[in-house]
């Protein structure tokens, strides 16, 4: 990600959301821009964005680190290479809804 953008921004939360909210967030945004269930084109970058925003926001730890110093190069990099299926292997339930 060359431009950085804020974490709860590309989530569309608060900074002080909680845990639960972090997650419905993603949910949301995860089922709307899936490379698997959508083609547009940038899609996929806007998911892995959406992946980046919610690893950190869901870690105690990494979201303490980023509230603190915001994004770092390894925080923006963690998904160029990411496989999807790894990612949501704790998620199939909601594609099963589709």
């Amino acid at each position: 990600m060359a431009n950085k953008r804020d974490y709860y921004e590309i989530l569309g939360i608060k900074r002080n959301a909680s845990e639960k909210e972090i997650k419905k967030a993603f949910r949301n945004l995860a089922i709307k821009y899936h490379p698997d269930k959508n083609k547009d084109p940038g899609a996929e970058d806007k998911f892995r964005e959406i992946a980046t925003a919610y690893d950190v926001l869901s870690d105690k730890e990494k979201r303490k680190q980023y509230d603190q110093f915001g994004e770092t190069d390894n925080m923006a990099n963690k998904f160029t290479n990411a496989n999807f299926q790894d990612i949501f292997s704790n998620f199939e339930d909601i594609f099963q809804m589709w």
